[in-house]
């Protein structure tokens, strides 16, 4: 049986995930098999494995961080947000369908055996189980039915760290008011306290730290600070996407990302975001859009709700004047399909009944039940503008999408346009992909001009894709860059994990961490 230590929080966005991936570092450094485990994750950036299941990324990160594959027994259960009141619910990976938030309510206790199914196997394979809470244990109007924090914590019988965020604010209040709304049985679970995100000198804390020690009974076994790592981040509330952000003294080559209200896998730009030569930031209106040299589309869980806002914001407009004008627009998934000339969702998939898209590339999309996914590898084929220099480069990534896009014929016909014909022809795509899990060869994606539209998520992570794309860019600009190490994306995420375990180990009691989980007597 492999031992367990679950890290729940006082909020969302406390640093739950962030410090459970430090801790499958930890353990992996320490010569541990480690896996991490999420019985239920609400996330739209989602991961693909191996055989093609899903799985939140926030778990993937985790598992990469001790050094093992990523399974889709390590997060069992994945809700993702279809707008205010709903989600599509993912079970072992596949595609279970949409619900309320009253129907899932109800409902999501008899999921309590798959969650267990999950978690047996991870116990048989593994030494240690990290397991990540959601949200917070106090949620009183929710405890009845937790099958994700002490109920799961019950369950699997794993001792508790609860987290609490200094940087937003009464972090004290925090702790104190979520171990008093807990139930006697609950708060007994609670070995000990964190705070977290602690920016300035520790010693301040200290008066603080002995009348909440007094207060609930448990130690504060660490002041974790700000660590400036860069690990990629799964929860909406991530902070690259408040204000401009730019990553060293060059920047001289700007790239817009459209936040969208569902933006999914915005990871995708990690990599652009990281070099010295980039300037990246994401924008919300127009007035912050600016003249970048490239715009990219990201996905999205609601492609044609996000495209409405585009269009009643004026954003849409704006993206279409700039590539009217010769900038370079790049569309991922959701960002691929509405730069199309329609999506039509006849089954209310989405929104229902058909919409316009850009019109910025030859493609129709129609949303089906079914849903793709899977990993793939190819190289860049027919693309053609700015970007010409990516021909031939090698990249690897994953698809998930809903909905099928074809490539239409140049002059479309009105009926086209509204999604009732279905003359199309599959000609050749922007890039040739290979299958990982069938091995089937295929065409995807498209380029028409300056504009690229592709279902391939993670397709910038390669040192030498990045590299093109920037390359490109300076030469369109007419500038000469400083030549840049380049960035083996993998070696640097691996440095950011050490980091990260590094700075735990420095500012949290690790010794009591490991008697708490029964490695050490006493």
């Amino acid at each position: 049986m492999a031992k367990t230590i679950m890290i729940q929080g006082t909020m969302s966005n406390a640093g739950k995930s962030f410090l459970c991936a430090g801790l499958c570092r930890i353990f992996k450094q320490d010569g541990y098999r480690a896996a991490p485990f999420k019985s239920q994750n609400m996330a739209l950036n989602s991961y693909i494995t191996k055989d093609g299941l899903e799985m939140g990324r926030a778990q993937a990160v985790q598992a990469e961080a001790a050094g093992t594959e990523p399974a889709v027994e390590m997060n069992p259960v994945l809700l993702k947000p279809t707008n205010d009141v709903g989600s599509q619910v993912i079970v072992n990976g596949e595609v279970l369908g949409n619900m309320s938030a009253r129907e899932y309510f109800t409902y999501k206790k008899r999921l309590i055996p798959d969650l267990l199914r999950a978690f047996e196997k991870l116990d048989a394979e593994y030494d240690v189980i990290v397991i990540e809470g959601a949200g917070s244990p106090a949620e009183i109007n929710l405890k009845t039915e937790d099958i994700v924090n002490m109920g799961l914590a019950k369950l699997v019988d794993a001792p508790v760290l609860l987290v609490g965020d200094i940087d937003r604010g009464g972090v004290f209040a925090q702790l104190l008011g979520t171990v008093m709304l807990l139930e006697e049985e609950e708060r007994e679970r609670i070995k000990g306290v964190i705070i977290n995100k602690f920016r300035g000198d520790k010693t301040i804390l200290a008066p603080g730290i002995s009348m909440l020690e007094e207060k609930i009974h448990m130690p504060v076994l660490g002041v974790t600070p700000y660590l400036p790592v860069e690990i990629e981040e799964e929860d909406s509330l991530s902070e690259r996407f408040f204000g401009k952000r730019t990553n060293s003294r060059y920047g001289r080559i700007e790239i817009a990302v459209i936040l969208m209200p569902r933006i999914s896998n915005y990871t995708d730009f990690m990599l652009l975001e990281n070099r010295e030569e980039v300037f990246l930031h994401y924008v919300k209106r127009v007035s912050e859009l600016g003249d970048p040299d490239l715009i990219l589309l990201p996905g999205t869980k609601n492609t044609m709700g996000d495209l409405l806002w585009m269009r009643q914001n004026g954003l849409e407009a704006a993206v279409i004047k700039a590539a009217r004008k010769g900038t370079a627009v790049f569309g991922i998934c959701g960002g691929y399909q509405m730069l199309g000339e329609a999506l039509c969702d006849p089954l209310g998939i989405e929104n229902g009944g058909a919409m316009r898209g850009m019109g910025l590339l030859p493609v129709q999309t129609t949303y089906t039940e079914g849903k793709t996914r899977t990993r793939v590898h190819g190289r860049f084929a027919e693309i053609e503008g700015v970007l010409g220099r990516l021909l031939g480069r090698a990249f690897e990534g994953y698809e998930i999408h809903m909905g099928e896009t074809v490539r239409m014929e140049e002059n479309l016909t009105e009926a086209a346009k509204k999604c009732t014909s279905k003359e199309t022809v599959l000609g050749a795509g922007m890039t040739e992909i290979i299958d990982a899990v069938s091995g089937k060869r295929g065409m995807d994606g498209l380029s028409k001009g300056n504009v690229y539209g592709t279902y391939v998520h993670g397709i910038f992570d390669r040192e030498e894709v990045a590299d093109g794309i920037i390359s490109s860019l300076a030469e369109k600009k007419g500038i000469r860059l400083e030549r840049q190490k380049g960035m083996n994306f993998r070696e640097f995420k691996e440095t950011q994990y050490d980091l990260l375990a590094a700075g735990l180990r420095e500012h949290m009691d690790m010794k009591e961490i490991y008697r708490i989980m029964g490695f050490i007597d006493g």
